[in-house]
C-alpha cells in the first residue's frame, strides 16, 4: 500500500471540492439549506458529530480519507442525499454492492454510531445525509485541513440507484477523459477532479489499483518531468510488477 500525508494546499483544493459537491446536489424543489437549520430542534449536533469523529480519527487517521471517500461516493448519484448508506431490501437495490463502491467504502460503522448517538438526543430530527457531510467537514480539519461552514437541511433519500453509482463514479482502470468528463457531468471542473481524485494522500492507495498506470503509460502522461520520475521510482519500490505478496 501506499501511504502519505497531505499538504495544506492540497487540502484546500479538496475542501473547494466538497462546497461544489454540496452546491450542485441539490434539486430545485429542495428548500435551501441553513447553518441554523438545527438550531431549535437539535443544536448539539455538530458538537456530537465533532467529538465522534475527533475519537475516530486520533484511534486511526485513515478514518479521516474513508470518510471524504463516502461522501464522495454518496454525492456522485442521485447527489448528497445519504443513498449510499442503505442497505439491500427485498424492494430496494443499494449502492454498496456497485463495483467502485463493493469491498472499497468503509466508515458506515462509524455513521452509524454517530446516528444513533444523535438519535439519542434528537430522534427523527438529524438526516444521515448531513451527519456524513459535516462528518467529511471535520475529518478534513482533524488531518490539518480549514475550518468552513457546512450549511444543513438535508433530506434522506428513499431510492438508491446501483446503476448511477456503476455509471458515474469514476474507477481506478478510467482514463483521463473519461474521469473527467465524469466529473463535468456533476457540474465540477478538472480542478475539483484533481483535488478528489488526490484524496488518497491522506489515506491508502492499493498496488493493485495502480500497478497498470506505473508500469504503462505514466511516463507518457507525466510529460517527463523529473519530480514526476521521482515519484514514479518511488511507487514501483512499493508496488512490483508482479502481485508476489499482499498489497
Amino acid at each position: 500500500m501506499v501511504f502519505s500525508f497531505h499538504s495544506k494546499s492540497f487540502i484546500l483544493e479538496v475542501v473547494v471540492m466538497i462546497l461544489s459537491l454540496v452546491t450542485t446536489s441539490l434539486y430545485a424543489s429542495d428548500p435551501p439549506l441553513t447553518l441554523d437549520y438545527y438550531a431549535k430542534t437539535c443544536p448539539t449536533v455538530f458538537d456530537v458529530i465533532r467529538k465522534e469523529m475527533e475519537c475516530a480519527v486520533l484511534s486511526n487517521p485513515r478514518v479521516a480519507a474513508l470518510i471524504v471517500r463516502l461522501h464522495f461516493h454518496d454525492c456522485f448519484v442521485q447527489g448528497c442525499d445519504g443513498s449510499i448508506l442503505l442497505d439491500d431490501t427485498i424492494t430496494l437495490q443499494g449502492e454498496k454492492k456497485a463495483a467502485p463502491n463493493i469491498n472499497s467504502l468503509k466508515g458506515f460503522r462509524l455513521v452509524d454510531r454517530i446516528k444513533n448517538i444523535i438519535e439519542s438526543e434528537c430522534p427523527g430530527i438529524v438526516s444521515c445525509a448531513d451527519i456524513l457531510t459535516i462528518a467529511a467537514r471535520d475529518a478534513v480539519i482533524l488531518v490539518g485541513g480549514p475550518y468552513w461552514d457546512v450549511p444543513v437541511g438535508r433530506k434522506d433519500s428513499v431510492t438508491a440507484s446501483l446503476e448511477l453509482a456503476n455509471t458515474n463514479l469514476p474507477t481506478a482502470d478510467d482514463d483521463l477523459l473519461t474521469i473527467i468528463s465524469k466529473f463535468l457531468y456533476q457540474d465540477l471542473s478538472a480542478t475539483d477532479m484533481v483535488a478528489l481524485s488526490g484524496a488518497h494522500t491522506i489515506g491508502m492507495a492499493r498496488c493493485e489499483n495502480f500497478r497498470s498506470r506505473i508500469y504503462g503509460d505514466f511516463k507518457a502522461t507525466s510529460g517527463l518531468n523529473p519530480v514526476s520520475e521521482a515519484y514514479l521510482n518511488k511507487l514501483k519500490s512499493v508496488c512490483p510488477p508482479i502481485d508476489g505478496r499482499r498489497q
